[in-house]
């Protein structure tokens, strides 16, 4: 396991568009699947990786917190279910439905949807305003495995809370940490390399 940071895109990117399978329903999820929402979350997340395990209770919960308030939370994996099979759509779908994800959880098995997204980790987060502009990215709250901080989801919360009343979002913000996402080989991304 290889402790990576998040390559924190640059605040006011717009959110790069994408069309992938969701591991549920196989219904195609695009950009344009969450339109009206005031606020997307765009989280790059995988199964086996336990940073990822140590926060997914959370993960659930936001779902839930957030339903019917404007916000958009859409989970995508891109690690080589090759290399890890943990991963493969079918092992996700598992997941999803235990931790009863009420967002889509999408498979980006061409990890073209992560390079444009310039994700770097598992987990790693992105929040984008009603226009789908940048407002934050990075961590979803300062507990790590093992440092015996609770998961609070305080950091990715904050960021949801000043979108939903129309008032900037803090720029001080913190990289994700996680494992690197597992590239296919010749796949990895400059930032990755």
């Amino acid at each position: 396991m290889s402790l990576t940071p998040s390559t924190m895109l640059a605040l006011g990117t717009p959110a790069p568009v994408f069309a992938l399978p969701e591991v549920t329903s196989n219904k195609t999820i695009t950009l344009d699947s969450f339109k009206g929402a005031h606020a997307l979350v765009v989280m790059f997340i995988c199964r086996h990786c336990p940073y990822v395990v140590h926060i997914q209770e959370e993960l659930a919960r936001l779902g839930r917190d957030y339903a019917g308030k404007s916000v958009a939370l859409v989970a995508i994996s891109a690690n080589d279910a090759t290399t890890h099979p943990d991963d493969a759509p079918e092992k996700l779908k598992e997941m999803a439905t235990r931790l009863g994800f009420s967002f889509p959880f999408c498979y980006d098995e061409r990890q073209v949807v992560a390079k444009a997204y310039s994700a770097a980790c598992t987990p790693d987060f992105f929040v984008f305003d009603a226009a789908r502009t940048l407002v934050y990215r990075g961590q979803l709250d300062d507990s790590r495995p093992g440092n015996n901080v609770p998961v609070s989801g305080k950091d990715l919360r904050a960021a949801l809370t000043a979108v939903l009343a129309n008032q900037p979002v803090s720029i001080a913000q913190k990289p994700s940490m996680g494992c690197n996402i597992k590239w296919k080989p010749g796949h990895a991304p400059d930032y990755a390399r």
